[in-house]
């Protein structure tokens, strides 16, 4: 399974995010709540679909809300030892907010279907399963008119974002409420330097910069199936970062957010992405990342934004986004998303002389912020739609990811209209089925071949 950028015949007029979050300004809790948007006891039930350590996170975050009573009754997965440790992980720590009998514990494909029918109008479904089954089960989640919170990415490829965009259109037709993991637009440090860009404080950004360089992070370093994993399509769902169908590989996964960021504070998306990687000593690795990225976006006014990652032990690490302006420089980011600790300072050098702003610590986290947002607007029916805006940090990463993948330029507009799909039966899945991609006969998988494989189709 490889990449190639499809030429189109018609350029799309790049679409330019908000500056604003698309739920504004939280509300305060405690104002009067809208039984129609919630059970009449004021309690929001949510239901986990994907119960590995991220969706047992995203699980505590809600849980965690303080706007009013929360509940967890549903939860699926295709692994039944990831749901089991998961609802004990999470018994422990809320209790009474965990009542999960067995009969409303799933296991297999159409778990999520079941665990939705859970659910009743002002609940929530939290999808943390790879990103490729995405777009299947928020159309589920419209279908039944319950709320969702999504994992990012939520696409991987052309085909899964079209889709995601027409959904976006009829969860906002139904005012569902749609809140999408890309946390870092919920940072109050973020927030406040978006706005003082935005208020001139840098200038003119003239270039962006954005670091995800560490060791190996969640599988996207994959050795081979076990002899004793009888599935090849459950052993590429649970090393899911090592997949290109299943994830978007490790790129996508992981190096969205300083895309998603670094975007945020220009204010527009990349109409272009020039790139380069490749794969270095991977021992028994068999996955289908690269080990080093490189991507320089281009802007519609020329601006370019350069994104390194790389995930290579023993290197020097680097984690952070930057905006330099003509007035000053802007650091979005240092070492982690959480603290941002977010600053300005005149010229381009940190130094403590230079420095302008900072935002004050310990900030509020993210993680939990994003969480309390959705909530409060589910209770106050806050008009909350985030999925536009993650379809389009997604194409946009995939932009980047294909252009390194192809050794090709890839633009905007090639990536949404692409027309390959690297699982386009997963919505047929069964506990069964063949796996989208078949391993060579070394245990290996296939792997991007830049400047081979960039004007085919798979």
């Amino acid at each position: 399974m490889s990449e190639a950028p499809q030429n189109v015949s018609s350029r799309r007029d790049f679409l330019k995010n908000s500056s604003k979050l698309a739920a504004g300004a939280s509300v305060l809790a405690g104002t009067s709540i809208p039984h129609v948007y919630a059970a009449d006891d004021s309690t929001i039930k949510i239901a986990l679909v994907g119960c590995g350590g991220r969706g047992t996170g995203a699980a505590a975050n809600a849980l965690s809300t303080t706007s009013g009573p929360i509940k967890l009754v549903a939860m699926a997965d295709v692994f039944d030892h990831r749901l089991n440790v998961s609802y004990k992980s999470l018994k422990k720590q809320f209790d009474d907010k965990v009542d999960v009998p067995d009969d409303q514990k799933f296991i297999g494909f159409d778990g999520y279907e079941k665990a939705i029918s859970c659910l009743g109008p002002g609940d929530v479904v939290l999808l943390v399963t790879p990103p490729a089954f995405r777009w299947v089960q928020f159309g589920y989640a419209i279908e039944k008119g319950i709320n969702v919170f999504m994992e990012k990415p939520i696409t991987v490829d052309g085909p899964s974002t079209r889709k995601m965009l027409e959904l976006a259109k009829k969860s906002e037709e139904k005012n569902l409420k749609v809140g999408v993991g890309l946390m870092c637009r919920h940072c109050k440090a973020r927030q406040e330097l978006h706005d003082r860009i935005k208020d001139g404080q840098i200038g003119d950004i003239l270039e962006l910069r954005a670091y995800r360089m560490a060791g190996p992070t969640g599988s996207a370093a994959t050795g081979p199936k076990p002899e004793n994993m009888s599935s090849e399509l459950l052993y590429q769902i649970s090393r899911f970062h090592g997949f290109l169908w299943a994830s978007g590989g490790g790129f996508s996964d992981f190096l969205i957010h300083n895309i998603d960021e670094s975007c945020w504070m220009k204010d527009a998306w990349p109409v272009q992405a020039d790139g380069s990687g490749g794969r270095h000593y991977r021992g028994d690795n068999v996955d289908q990342n690269f080990d080093s990225y490189s991507v320089e976006y281009t802007f519609a006014d020329g601006t370019k934004m350069f994104l390194r990652g790389r995930t290579i032990p023993g290197c020097r690490q680097k984690f952070a986004s930057f905006a330099h302006g003509t007035k000053g420089l802007a650091v979005i980011s240092t070492s982690a998303h959480h603290p941002a600790k977010s600053r300005i300072y005149k010229g381009y050098n940190e130094t403590d002389e230079n420095l302008v702003w900072a935002y004050p610590q310990p900030e509020p986290n993210p993680y939990q912020v994003e969480w309390e947002d959705l909530i409060n607007a589910i209770r106050n029916d806050q008009p909350y739609n985030e999925v536009r805006r993650g379809a389009e940090a997604s194409l946009v990463t995939s932009m980047g990811r294909m252009a390194a993948h192809t050794g090709q330029i890839v633009t905007y507009d090639e990536m949404l209209n692409c027309k390959q799909e690297f699982a386009p039966d997963v919505d047929k899945l069964t506990m069964d089925s063949p796996a989208p991609v078949i391993a060579r006969a070394d245990g290996s998988y296939p792997v991007p071949l830049p400047g081979i494989l960039k004007n085919r189709e798979y």
